[in-house]
């Protein structure tokens, strides 16, 4: 399984995608929402996990972009703040295969939600 991870928090990013790494699955990260749409069109990963407040564009702006290639796209969107997205976020998990994690979560948690998938 391929899977990119977004988020402008570079040490976080970093450790989930060792995390990530060390269960089999092959893993690239990405800055922000632009940078994470450029990288998922050239990776064509089956899993997006994504902060959603990024600058540039947030995690819903870029898996907007993203789901026109691909609609089905396993998602995961992280936050500390939800409350602010939440009805986007409802209705994403209406219309797509989409999980959501609040922050601080254990790395634990996020890689059985990855390997569930």
């Amino acid at each position: 399984m391929k899977a990119l991870v977004v988020d402008d928090n570079k040490a976080l990013a970093d450790v989930i995608q060792g995390a990530l790494e060390d269960n089999g699955l092959e893993v690239i990260s990405a800055k922000d929402g632009l940078d994470g749409y450029d990288a998922y069109v050239r990776f064509e990963p089956d899993l997006v996990i994504t902060d959603i407040h990024m600058p540039r564009a947030n995690g819903l702006e870029m898996m907007k972009h993203i789901r026109a290639h691909n609609p089905m796209v396993k998602t995961i969107y992280m936050s500390g703040d939800m409350d602010a997205f939440r009805p986007a976020l409802e209705r994403e998990k209406s219309q797509y295969p989409v999980s959501i994690l609040k922050k601080p979560f254990s790395m634990m948690s996020l890689t059985n939600l990855v390997l569930s998938k």
